[in-house]
């Protein structure tokens, strides 16, 4: 613990050269991390996976700042030039803080998705994916509300207890993990949903399961009749814009080694840096926070 809450000492000047900060409670974020190297091949990335203090989503607001703070002091010490906070549930609770404790920082949050969802949507049922912390914000909530008057789509929040637990487990072809996704989705198909938003940055490594029980419950259907949002491209995509917008796009275009600090098990997340990232050894340094 004392490492991560080293106070940083860092100066508000930015240069291109400076890293970019990205964390979240585990391994979710890396799903993240993956679209940031495809748009962003020249920056240099900090990974940061809060293993040890996983999952997010079933810890109170308090708990969840206090958490990010400390994450966001330790990634001061790395001279990052931005933070992307790679998960929905610190997003919802910290970023307003962040936000505030650090002015000087390009901060990027996780949205929930529901614009594009109900811009995709011709039902105009959409089910939302997420953790219970996520959807009992007042973030999702207001978001939720604006646009169900805007565009007339019903949104159908369903919180997905256990699911992150299966996925920082690396279970993402087990029956037990396929069991809580036909718990989850097969609900909201049967009220009509055509859209499921992913509102946790660990569900795209579960895609292909819920693609199968979206298969299960509509065998005549289409393989693109139900649509997955994943809101990762756009955050690599804001990402991308926010840096050039203030010159501080590096210029470089060769994916430098990734640096991994974790909470938890070097083990798990070297696991996952592997199998879910598809880094080789030499293409990451992974070192292990207390």
């Amino acid at each position: 613990m004392s490492a991560i809450n080293t106070l940083a000492k860092t100066t508000s000047i930015k240069h291109p050269e400076q890293p970019v900060g990205v964390f979240d409670s585990g391994v979710g974020g890396l799903s993240v991390l993956a679209h940031i190297r495809q748009h962003l091949p020249g920056e240099q990335l900090i990974y940061f996976a809060d293993s040890g203090f996983a999952p997010y989503g079933e810890k109170s607001d308090e708990v969840l700042i206090e958490r990010s703070l400390a994450v966001a002091e330790f990634l001061r010490t790395q001279h990052i030039k931005a933070l992307v906070i790679a998960c929905n549930t610190a997003t919802a609770a910290a970023v307003a803080t962040l936000r505030l404790r650090y002015p000087e920082l390009i901060i990027i949050g996780m949205e929930p998705g529901l614009k594009p969802a109900a811009l995709h949507s011709v039902s105009k049922v959409v089910g939302v994916l997420a953790t219970k912390s996520t959807l009992q914000s007042q973030k999702f909530s207001q978001l939720r509300d604006q646009l169900s008057v805007e565009t007339g789509v019903n949104f159908i929040a369903q919180a997905c207890i256990g699911l992150v637990n299966q996925i920082e487990k690396a279970e993402l072809h087990s029956a037990e993990t396929l069991q809580l996704v036909r718990r989850y989705v097969a609900p909201l198909l049967a009220q009509g949903a055509d859209t499921l938003v992913l509102g946790c940055t660990h569900y795209p490594f579960i895609a292909h399961l819920i693609r199968q029980v979206v298969a299960e419950n509509q065998p005549d259907a289409k393989l693109d009749a139900v649509r997955l949002i994943d809101t990762g491209e756009a955050v690599a995509r804001r990402l991308h814009k926010l840096l050039e917008q203030q010159g501080l796009l590096n210029p470089q275009h060769t994916t430098s080694v990734l640096n991994a600090y974790t909470t938890g098990s070097t083990s798990s997340q070297e696991h996952a840096l592997q199998h879910m990232l598809g880094l080789r050894a030499d293409q990451y340094q992974l070192s292990a926070l207390a």
